[in-house]
Order: C-alpha cells, then sequence, then structure tokens
C-alpha cells in the first residue's frame, strides 16, 4: 500500500499513570497518517489476548505473548487524554520511500500471522519494538546519537523510580525478580522505557537524500500530563511491616517471659515465608522468566521455611527443630548487616520482615534449646 506525499509518520510517546502498575511505565506507538488516502492508524505493540488458549498458564510460566493491533488513532488516544496523561507526537522526517517501507512492514506485520511477539518485560516490550523498527528499516540512513547519556542505572533503579508511587507494585516486583536486573544497562537497553524512546528518537539523525538532517521533523505536544499523583496510602510497606514487627517483638517478649511459645504465630509466620519461597524458586528453575534467576531475597524466604513453620504444629516434631532455627537467625542477621553490600538490590521494605523473622527464629531456637 503506498502513502502520498502529505503521509506522515510518528512516535507516539504516551506518559506514565499513577494508579495501576502496568500503566507507571507509560506506553509507545507508531501513528502513520495520510489525509489524502483519508487514513490515521496507530500501530501499538502493547496488547495482549486474554482469549489466546492456556493465556494464565503461559503468563505463570513467563511465556508471555503479545501482539501488534492496528486501530483509529482516535482510539488509540482518547483513553490518555481521559486520564490526564501526556501525550507527545514526534513527526519524523522521512522522505516518501522512507515512509513507505515503514509503513508496509507495519501492515506485513500486523497480519494474523505475524503480528504475535514473545514479550519480555526489558528486552521486548511496547517501547523496543518501536526502536527495533526504526534500526531495522531505516538501517544505516539513521545515527543514534547517545553521548547525551552517561549509562549509570541498573534496570531494577529504572523501574523502582517509576513505581515511587506505588510501593507495593515496587515491592512485588523486586522480590520476585532476581539478580539479572541489578546489572548496569547499556544506552541501548534504557529504552525498554517509552520516555527514553522518545529521548533517543530526539538524539537520532538521518540521512534524507544528500543531506543529513535530523530525524524529528516536528515535535507536538497533544496532551499535557494534569493527572494528581496518587497519595501515599495509609497502609504503606513502611507501615504495615512496622505494626507486624511492634506486634511480634512484644509477643516474643511476651513468649520469652513465660517460656512458652506463640506457635500459632510461628506456624503462620515461616510457613507463608516458605511459601514465598517456594514461588521464588519454581520462577527461577521451572519457568522463562528468566529476570527470576539467583534471587537473593531467597535468604530471608527459604522454600524450607514452610516446612520448618508445618512441624511446628505437632509437639513430638519441635525438639527436632532447634538447630534449623539457630541456622535461620544467624542467616537472617547477616542477612540484615550486609544489606547494602549485596549484588542484589533487595527491597528496604522488607527490612522488619527480616527483622522479624530473626527475633521469631532466635526465639524458637533458645527455647527449644532449653
Amino acid at each position: 500500500m503506498r502513502l502520498s506525499e502529505k503521509a506522515e509518520i510518528s512516535i507516539i510517546t504516551c506518559g506514565p499513570g499513577y494508579q495501576e502498575v502496568y500503566s507507571a511505565f507509560g506506553h509507545s506507538a507508531i501513528r502513520v497518517v495520510d489525509p489524502e488516502f483519508g487514513f490515521d492508524y496507530a500501530f501499538n505493540y502493547g496488547v495482549f489476548d486474554f482469549d489466546k488458549p492456556n493465556f494464565y498458564l503461559n503468563f505463570a510460566k513467563g511465556r508471555n505473548y503479545y501482539l501488534l493491533a492496528v486501530y483509529d488513532y482516535e482510539n488509540f488516544e482518547w483513553p490518555y487524554v481521559r486520564d490526564n496523561r501526556s501525550v507527545h507526537e514526534q513527526v519524523l522526517n522521512l522522505t516518501l520511500s522512507q515512509k513507505e517501507k515503514i509503513f508496509s512492514f507495519l501492515l506485513w506485520n500486523a497480519k494474523p500471522e505475524n503480528r504475535t511477539y514473545r514479550y519480555d518485560y526489558y528486552q521486548d516490550n511496547c517501547a523496543t519494538k518501536i526502536r527495533d523498527v526504526l534500526v531495522e528499516q531505516l538501517g544505516s540512513d539513521i545515527t543514534i546519537d547517545s553521548s547525551f547519556l552517561t549509562p549509570t542505572h541498573s534496570f531494577r533503579q529504572k523501574t523502582d523510580e517509576h513505581l515511587d508511587q506505588l510501593p507495593w507494585g515496587d515491592l512485588g516486583i523486586d522480590i520476585c525478580l532476581g539478580l539479572p536486573i541489578d546489572r548496569t544497562m547499556s544506552a541501548r537497553e534504557y529504552m525498554f522505557l517509552p520516555e527514553y524512546i522518545e529521548s533517543f528518537v530526539d538524539h537520532t539523525s538521518i540521512k534524507s537524500d544528500s543531506l543529513t538532517l535530523p530525524l524529528v521533523k516536528e515535535k507536538r505536544i497533544i496532551n499535557q500530563d494534569t493527572q494528581e499523583k496518587s497519595k501515599v496510602a495509609f497502609v504503606h510497606p513502611w507501615i504495615a511491616g512496622g505494626c507486624m514487627l511492634i506486634i511480634i517483638v512484644l509477643l516474643s517478649l511476651y513468649d520469652w517471659k513465660r517460656k512458652k511459645l506463640s506457635r500459632w504465630l510461628d506456624i503462620i509466620l515461616f510457613s507463608v515465608v516458605g511459601l514465598i519461597g517456594i514461588l521464588l524458586t519454581t520462577l527461577w528453575l521451572f519457568t522463562d522468566h528468566h529476570d527470576a534467576a539467583r534471587n537473593f531475597n531467597l535468604f530471608w524466604a527459604f522454600p524450607l521455611h514452610f516446612f520448618a513453620g508445618v512441624f511446628l504444629v505437632k509437639k513430638r516434631w519441635i525438639l527436632y527443630l532447634g538447630k534449623y532455627y539457630q541456622i535461620t537467625w544467624i542467616v537472617l542477621i547477616a542477612t540484615l548487616l550486609f544489606w547494602w553490600l549485596l549484588p542484589q538490590q533487595l527491597n528496604v521494605f522488607l527490612i522488619p520482615v527480616v527483622v522479624a523473622l530473626a527475633v521469631r527464629a532466635f526465639l524458637i531456637s533458645r527455647l527449644l534449646t532449653k
């Protein structure tokens, strides 16, 4: 399908939302508008199909399949305008043949047999797809100047920045994803975020006939961000963790005084933490979530804690658990001491949880030993 001389191809960058984790990173799309032929399309790589067979099973296994969807640009834009999120448009400075090359590829990519791709949070998402389209279709015609950016961040640090307003989402991601996302990114890898796609496109030049020109011909602010940032919820992880720690310390002092364990507390506490450890181990060893590998959260959420908690149900098993809990509190204390020296950045919201586990493990080991 050909384009007229009046056709424009743009990169659309939508700002983050502050209500849901999935919206916190913003979004990107490619716009193709041709007033002469009367169409205005948005090519959106950020769509998934709930009706796809085994969707939830594949999601759990880390086999997330997204697809390229095409629809009227107006239908793409209005949810972001409705939610008062920013929408920026970068009109690309392309020749007609360059426009047609990109447009032809997008139409081919949008066919049912071609539109599905294996999604990856950091390496293959709605933003990196746009980078790849530009690089692969324009080839040596474009030159990306990355000198404006000095790579100093890890994937986790940039993720944390965007989840500042969503601390529970930040905590969940920091628990589930392991060491691979703590390495320093290359400049190219920053483009997993839509805002960096916008920045890099701003710093890209293109050959146009015998000239080298900026890739961006015109930048339009379609909508300004006027949304209110979410207020810190009363049940913040610090508040929840702090309250839990105070209750556990008070109960532990009571147990120490009476020389008797509140076994119900330890059964719940260590069984739940052990289940978290089983989940983390499963994500690491038995799924395709490669960013969940080598997770240092297993120092506090060790899978065997589940069985150590369950075995407290029967008094005849308790006598055999003293050594286990002695090792446990030593490991937990070491984790706290070396918290900021570990190669993986652990979430600070977990500190009250680890302290509480150490207190109970110490108490159990002492009382069982006596």
